[in-house]
């Protein structure tokens, strides 16, 4: 485990630096998960081993409020996720532009970063979420308020462990904490946002989403209006892409951020 100190923020953070860097100078892939029940195990167990075994070099950390990070009671504007975020790169020496791979509400960080400081982005990599836009505020608005209602009801975390496991449950009641202990249920819908026509942001995008969580729906509005974008959509999927189709998901990402770096490197 380390924690670094980021702004107000003690961080904690894994970095897997490859033993053979891909091309002589690893790409820098940054990974930021989702929201109340996750943290960066959900990489340490899936992608992040593999892309530094294939030469990338991966920089994964705990969201503020969640994991070992600190838990402020207040402060979860997506806008201070991307301070945040720009302040775990600094205090980590990294300088070149990263490859953000975010999570479901990992991916809005990631696209407000690419809109904020399109100086520190190679390349944004959405898993099975969307760009923080007007309509996205009235999306967590309505599942935040719903999930700070059903997660204190004792009844509901039971069928939760009946249904889905234990493991579950125990995360259910995580997210339960951070939800009645902060303000992060307010301060998300409130958060500030960027176009609709996704014009704020100019690097390349590649977007992987399950077929079967509604999410897919994007995916021709990011073709119509994102300069430089892939999707890919895998059916008879829902929305727990990363865990579920892992191996997939290591291929796809992986290729798309080599190709990528090599790109970039030949235009420099």
């Amino acid at each position: 485990m380390s924690r670094i100190r980021a702004g107000e923020l003690d961080v904690h953070v894994q970095r897997l630096t490859p033993e053979v860097p891909l091309d002589g100078d690893a790409p820098i892939v940054v990974c930021v998960h989702g929201l109340l029940t996750d943290s960066l195990a959900s990489y340490y167990f899936t992608l992040g081993p593999a892309f530094a075994e294939r030469g990338l070099d991966v920089l994964m950390y705990d969201l503020r409020g969640h994991g070992r990070t600190t838990r402020p009671e207040s402060g979860y504007h997506l806008e201070r996720f991307v301070d945040d975020l720009v302040a775990v790169l600094d205090a980590s020496d990294v300088t070149r532009p990263v490859h953000v791979v975010g999570n479901s509400f990992g991916a809005s960080v990631a696209f407000g970063l690419a809109a904020a400081r399109p100086d520190r982005v190679a390349s944004v990599v959405v898993i099975e979420g969307e760009p923080p836009t007007g309509e996205w505020t009235r999306h967590m608005a309505d599942g935040l308020a719903d999930a700070k209602t059903r997660l204190a009801i004792d009844e509901v975390i039971g069928w939760i462990a009946d249904n889905h496991g234990a493991h579950t449950a125990r995360l259910s009641k995580a997210a339960n904490k951070i939800l009645q202990t902060t303000t992060i249920a307010e301060d998300i819908p409130r958060s500030a946002t960027i176009a609709a026509d996704l014009s704020a942001v100019r690097c390349p995008v590649f977007a992987v989403f399950g077929g079967d969580s509604g999410l897919s729906a994007q995916v021709p509005h990011f073709e119509t209006h994102l300069e430089s974008c892939r999707c890919v959509v895998l059916p008879d999927q829902g929305h727990s892409v990363l865990v579920e189709r892992t191996a997939e998901v290591i291929e796809l990402i992986f290729g798309w951020v080599r190709d990528t770096a090599r790109t970039q490197a030949r235009v420099r």
